[in-house]
């Protein structure tokens, strides 16, 4: 062959190879480990994921950044769904229900990112468990129809220690206003009552939101108490000790004058002290006993209780000769039978009895004593 030839037959070669490696280096070829790009969609909880001593009142809620939830659920350790609320986006879901204490809840379901790609909703937490759990009534009671002396009373089976918390806990409202303040009795009792008596046919609604709040020491409520009640007409007893008698006001107005016989004078243990006090309990037949004056299982009729000291208003007929005249009762405040009905039926429990001209007074110690203090001693029992 000759060498012309021989050059042109090495120059075809050549380029039919670079045409070859220009074919196949044209592309690239696909990778084969490529990690799938990241949901953008994320999700947030409150409480955080895996919290503990939460408590039950808290807010309970998850919300998701760029998605919406296309399924959402938590429940308890028994399967039980708690209530809850889903946002009209559909990107935050809120428990509608207190938790209980001492239980665990688990996050289940699934968000939609606006990437189309699904994020599981999962997680667990739980809630504090109290080392007491303190139970807690109040009182007046739904729809009671009361007098203008009422103080609103809430009382609790345990000493609370943190009182300010509690107090701040407790709210109301007044269909008109009136002035007046919360007040601790003991360390287990605290009132609200009016600085003056109550406006007549006031309505008043009271919420006492004790669950889940800290008591102090560990010690938490058993549940919310709430009441809506009434103040009926202005009734006040006029009880003036030295006239005999015993005066009945009803809105501004005398509408009794009756002839009573009061504690004996010259006995300091048969006083009938003065003091504001309150009906606190009407009975029909009352069974009196005294041991240190002598006297057992005595019934009496038509009574209203308005001291735990032992004091009623009440019929004695068989001191009849007295009613009027003398005061010899042991402490109570004797009406005819005929004159302790028609009282007995006129008064509410919380209307006011207003004792004066005593030869002594009521220490503020027994179960209600809340018209027997100062509105500046009252103030000062006020945990705020």
């Amino acid at each position: 062959m000759s060498g012309s030839k021989l050059r042109s037959l090495w120059a075809a070669l050549a380029g039919a190879l670079v045409a070859l490696l220009l074919i196949s280096g044209c592309g690239s070829p696909a990778p084969q480990d490529q990690k799938p790009a990241d949901p953008v969609a994320e999700v947030a909880f409150e409480p955080g994921a895996a919290a503990g001593e939460v408590n039950p009142t808290a807010p309970i809620k998850v919300t998701v950044d760029r998605g919406k939830f296309d399924s959402i659920a938590l429940t308890n350790a028994d399967g039980k769904q708690v209530a809850g609320e889903l946002s009209k986006d559909g990107r935050t879901w809120q428990a509608t229900e207190a938790l209980g204490y001492g239980k665990s809840y688990s996050w289940s379901g699934q968000a939609i990112g606006e990437d189309g790609l699904q994020v599981p909703v999962q997680g667990q937490f739980s809630t504090l468990q109290p080392k007491k759990v303190i139970r807690a009534t109040i009182n007046p009671t739904d729809n009671a129809e009361v007098g203008i002396a009422m103080p609103i009373s809430v009382k609790f089976d345990e000493p609370v220690k943190d009182k300010a918390a509690i107090q701040r806990a407790l709210t109301m409202q007044t269909s008109v206003p009136v002035d007046g303040s919360w007040a601790w009795l003991s360390d287990r009792q605290v009132d609200w009552r009016p600085k003056e008596y109550w406006p007549a046919h006031t309505h008043i609604s009271v919420n006492a939101k004790l669950y889940g709040q800290s008591y102090g020491d560990g010690a938490y409520g058993m549940a919310d108490l709430s009441t809506d009640f009434d103040i009926g007409r202005s009734q006040i007893v006029k009880a003036a000790v030295g006239t005999h008698r015993l005066v009945v006001m009803r809105n501004g107005q005398q509408v009794a004058n009756y002839a009573a016989s009061y504690g004996e004078e010259y006995d300091p243990g048969r006083n009938t002290p003065n003091g504001i006090f309150m009906v606190m309990q009407k009975n029909p037949v009352e069974i009196m006993d005294n041991p240190r004056y002598g006297y057992h299982d005595v019934r009496k009729t038509w009574a209203a209780r308005f001291s735990n000291h032992g004091e009623f208003i009440h019929e004695n007929q068989e001191n009849a000769a007295a009613l009027g005249k003398v005061n010899n009762s042991h402490g109570c405040i004797n009406l005819s039978a005929a004159d302790a009905k028609a009282y007995y039926d006129s008064a509410l429990i919380g209307d006011p009895i207003e004792v004066t001209g005593s030869a002594s007074s009521m220490p503020p110690q027994f179960d209600v004593y809340d018209w027997l203090l100062s509105w500046d001693q009252w103030t000062k029992k006020s945990a705020l």
